[in-house]
């Protein structure tokens, strides 16, 4: 069992490293932790005891199991995008557009020439690994690799938007020890200890003529990682056996990514190179859920989730001498979401599942960039359990996610400053209507010991 242990946690690690995607879940968090999970909205997160994925749902859970065992999986994600009246026009200082130095008063030249495809989020499987063994009949272990956060968007190249952003990735991978306590059938405790590591990437093009022609574009782009520690506290309350309250509190976590800016010509040339340095946290959250025993074959499920996006308000890039080299306002707001759903033992062998889940957004309407162009979601998700032997579960799910039709609307008059002042060429302006979806495919194996 214990090279099997090691096995796997290798395996998930590495197949966590290849991660990429949309965020499924408010902001660029993810919710993809579970496929058993998913197939009822994930409404029961932190007080259904199913399998070894609750290890993150709740960290408590892990004594109600009965036995070891291992669950992973992973959801395929294929997002698509749709961008529509847009508006993209170019400004240029007067004094320069006289061949003088810049005077501080921009006049309008007409548009910014380029294109607005869509579908800027590549297709992505999100991959996770749990293992949870009870050591007594009241304390329990467990360990899992997962990701929590995590956003990419990749524009085409002469993206009329390019000018605030044409490519952005943010990965966050977390492995979790975890240990609960059983005090009796009623009450249960969690604690979790997170290691992260977070890898960040982001970039955009400055013009480096008068005529923004998007081939003479530089290409400015500033590169990071850190690593840091978080914990996890659980705790499930059963006041009748058919009743189980859950509590999960996931804290912030701190990060200081450190790496390097470089603005490059489209010859290849590196016209500035500098360390770069971002701070970031990543948001402390709350999830509360209710799962209720209807009948031997129904129960329903009810969650609420929290979570304090306050913490991230700016995108600040600075340099090795302290100088800004970038610094986008996002003001974030709490959000909450809600879920409901249900699982039905249609057979001894197979469950059927459904959910809907409401997550609203923590963007606003004036700092909401194409980097992370989302609104209010809601997500319909169906889900079944077969397990065709008592040691063996296979889970699938399918989500549908449909964002509210939302709108980007940013303007810059610092276009060049950013390598070269002495070239300033003046500002943009770009505002655009987008519309969301996504389709998520989950499947998972749980074996039981």
């Amino acid at each position: 069992m214990y090279n099997n242990f090691k096995k796997l946690t290798l395996t998930a690690a590495i197949a966590a490293v290849a991660f990429a995607s949309q965020a499924n879940a408010g902001g660029y968090q993810i919710n993809e932790q579970s496929v058993s999970g998913q197939g009822y909205g994930h409404a029961g997160r932190s007080s259904n005891v199913n399998d070894a994925t609750i290890v993150y749902g709740n960290p408590a859970g892990m004594s109600f199991l009965d036995r070891a065992q291992i669950t992973a999986g992973a959801t395929y994600l294929n997002v698509n995008s749709d961008i529509s009246n847009v508006e993209a026009s170019r400004f240029i200082d007067a004094g320069v557009a006289q061949g003088g130095a810049p005077n501080g008063n921009q006049i309008p030249v007409g548009s910014i020439p380029g294109g607005n495809n869509g579908d800027m989020v590549p297709g992505t499987a999100i991959p996770f690994a749990f293992y949870a063994h009870p050591v007594t009949d009241k304390l329990a272990f467990g360990f899992g690799v997962y990701a929590p956060f995590g956003s990419k968007t990749d524009y085409e190249d002469d993206f009329q938007g390019r000018y605030f952003g044409n490519y952005t990735e943010v990965r966050v991978i977390s492995a979790q020890p975890t240990v609960s306590y059983r005090f009796n059938d009623q009450l249960a405790v969690g604690l979790g200890i997170t290691y992260n590591q977070v890898e960040g990437e982001l970039h955009r093009q400055l013009p480096s003529e008068a005529t923004f022609n998007p081939d003479a574009d530089i290409d400015s782009r500033v590169d990071g990682d850190d690593e840091a520690w978080g914990y996890n506290l659980g705790v499930i309350y059963r006041p009748v056996p058919e009743t189980t309250l859950g509590l999960t509190y996931r804290s912030k976590v701190d990060y200081t990514l450190e790496g390097n800016f470089s603005a490059t010509d489209p010859m290849g040339n590196v016209l500035r190179a500098d360390t770069a340095s971002l701070d970031l946290t990543t948001p402390e959250t709350v999830n509360f859920s209710v799962t209720q025993q209807m009948s031997d074959r129904l129960k329903l499920m009810f969650g609420a989730s929290w979570v304090r996006w306050s913490q991230f308000d700016q995108i600040l890039v600075t340099g090795s001498q302290g100088n800004e080299i970038t610094n986008e306002q996002q003001n974030y707001s709490n959000a909450w979401a809600f879920a409901t759903g249900g699982e039905y033992q249609l057979t001894n062998t197979l469950a059927l599942r459904a959910g809907v889940t409401l997550d609203f957004t923590p963007t606003n309407d004036n700092d909401r960039s194409v980097r992370i162009p989302s609104d209010d979601r809601r997500i319909f998700s169906l889900g079944a359990g077969w397990s065709p032997t008592p040691d063996l579960t296979l889970d699938v799910a399918y989500s549908y996610l449909t964002e509210r039709g939302t709108f980007v609307e940013q303007a810059r008059d610092d276009l060049l400053t950013e390598y070269a002042p002495e070239q300033y060429l003046g500002g943009a302006n770009y505002s655009a209507d987008y519309k969301n979806e996504a389709h998520g495919f989950g499947a998972q194996l749980t074996y039981r010991f």
